[in-house]
């Protein structure tokens, strides 16, 4: 199988349509186009010393102008890739992040190779390659990351992601999922699956928001991907209610992994937080979700810290396991 039909599976096996652009009028444009629930990704795949010509990575780059998800993978660059936000991250005074790892496995193996030598550790949330529940696959995922991380319930059988949910949790691993990101979805069908945390609910009702916050669970919301896909974040309406807010800066092919540029547009966005609140929600709130040591002022915590100019959240110190960075 060569690379551009394995990439084309690996989006098969996520619930993408995936087309092969082969005869269009004008030449240039990437060879894969993925759909799913509105989404459109385009994909340019290279081999070997093959890199992208000029026409070609200007329709890459016209693509991103008009809105559309766009870019090159090249094989055996994904690890090198991965590598390169680790080190942005750690630069930036990022000591844990959590990823919801695609691929299986293959996907966990990657992202721990890319750790390898950083001072950056992960909560890996994995998925299974296809968009079923087989026994064997999860507990080889749980044996190998802290949980399953999962897609919308619109991209699955809701009775495929129910056996996923419970075998999760009945081995005391983490269990989270997409809810409610383009359209409103069925609260009660999210809340069934117990997950610990929830991603984006840009559509969810004030009366969905308040059975999440009595269900004590944390939503991560992700302000500039949603821009970029045009779509509303729903933070003021989750400050209101109370719900525990983390933030993340969702799909690195579309921003920096750097979570203080994600804070610095919430802090533009809105008036409703003070620096406290937005520093809890990349500090204090998803450590206590991720199940990490979150006595932050702890006197035997860790001599790790950040010093950040209190206007512009700029960062003028970091103090990272006992060296400065």
């Amino acid at each position: 199988m060569n690379y551009q039909s394995k990439v084309k599976k690996q989006y098969q096996d996520q619930g993408y349509l995936v087309l092969n652009i082969i005869r269009l009028s004008d030449s240039g444009y990437p060879d894969l186009m993925c759909l799913k629930d509105g989404k459109v990704i385009f994909i340019e795949c290279k081999t070997g010393n093959d890199t992208l010509k000029p026409l070609q990575k200007h329709r890459i780059d016209t693509l991103k102008q008009k809105g559309f998800e766009a870019y090159c993978l090249k094989d055996g660059e994904i690890i090198d890739g991965m590598r390169e936000s680790i080190n942005e991250m750690e630069k930036k005074g990022v000591s844990y992040f959590c990823d919801f790892r695609e691929n299986g496995l293959k996907g966990i193996n990657n992202l721990k190779k890319a750790l390898k030598n950083t001072n950056v550790s992960s909560v890996i949330l994995s998925r299974p390659k296809q968009q079923k529940y087989e026994k064997e696959e999860i507990n080889i995922l749980l044996n190998n990351s802290q949980g399953i991380g999962l897609s919308s319930i619109l991209d699955w059988e809701y009775s495929e992601i129910e056996k996923i949910a419970k075998h999760t949790k009945k081995n005391g691993k983490m269990f989270s999922i997409h809810a409610s990101e383009r359209i409103r979805e069925d609260i009660d069908l999210i809340l069934d699956l117990k997950p610990d945390f929830l991603i984006h609910m840009n559509y969810a009702t004030e009366s969905d928001l308040v059975c999440v916050k009595d269900s004590s669970i944390p939503i991560v919301v992700c302000p500039r991907s949603n821009e970029f896909f045009g779509l509303r974040t729903n933070i003021d309406l989750l400050g209101k209610i109370g719900i525990d807010i983390m933030l993340g800066t969702d799909n690195a092919m579309l921003n920096t992994p750097n979570i203080l540029d994600e804070l610095k547009y919430v802090k533009n966005m809105t008036k409703m937080f003070s620096i406290e609140n937005l520093l809890n929600m990349i500090t204090y709130n998803p450590r206590k979700a991720l199940n990490l040591d979150y006595s932050i002022l702890d006197l035997n915590s860790l001599n790790e810290f950040m010093v950040l100019d209190k206007k512009t959240l700029s960062t003028l110190f970091i103090q990272k396991k006992q060296r400065e960075i």
